[in-house]
Formats: structure tokens, sequence, C-alpha cells
């Protein structure tokens, strides 16, 4: 394993263990965490995001020009995220089951409309 795979993958881990300890920490009433969950994932999200610059420097490449079409598919892949994670939060945190469902379905959907509008249809 090649020094610049090792640090990707460390960094990787680091920042999705800490990504779903925050989670948790919003998603699970027993805890009490809500507000420093937040903080938490935030935080990881971010170093998620910075690992994306770091492996960019480490194999010697320029930064990109924004490309807004890749910037649409990446904006639309997070609401549809969201969207699933409302869906969750209304069956797990609220208790809401039918209207969870639903909208964790419609996340679902829109989760799957990125494989055409990514990859294509042929």
């Amino acid at each position: 394993m090649t020094k610049k795979n090792f640090i990707t993958l460390v960094l990787g881990v680091i920042g999705g263990i800490l990504f779903g300890i925050g989670m948790c920490m919003c998603l699970l009433s027993e805890w009490n965490a809500f507000t420093l969950g937040i903080i938490v994932t935030a935080i990881s999200a971010a170093s998620l995001l910075a690992l994306l610059l770091v492996r960019r420097k480490i194999d010697g490449k320029k930064a990109e020009k924004p490309n807004w079409k890749l910037i649409g598919k990446i904006t639309f892949g997070v609401f549809g995220s969201l969207v699933l994670g409302s869906g969750m939060c209304l069956v797990m945190v609220w208790e809401m089951m039918l209207s969870g469902i639903v909208v964790g379905v419609l996340g679902i959907f829109l989760l799957l409309c990125l494989i055409p509008m990514c990859i294509g249809l042929k």
C-alpha cells in the first residue's frame, strides 16, 4: 500500500466514524446530545471534504475549475440524502411511521434518479 493510499484510508475511516457517531448523537434521544452531534457531524463532514483536497495535493494535481453540471449533481445528491434522512428522523425520533416511510421512499427515489443523471441511459 502506498503512502498516499494509506493516508486516504486513515483520514476516510476517521471521518466516517466521527460522522456516524455525530449522526447517532443527533438521532438517539437517549444520549441528549443533539447540539453536540450537529457539531461533530459538521466537523467530520468538513474533514471528509478536506480529504478530497489533501488527496489531490498528494497526487500533484491542481484544483479544478467549478463544473456547474457536477455541482448540480452533487447538490441533487445531497438533497436526496437529506430527504432520506428526514424520513428516518420522522420514523425514529418523532415516531411518525407512515409519513416517515413516505418521505424516506421519496428520498430513495431521488437518490435512484442520480444514476441516469450521472451515468445516463443506453
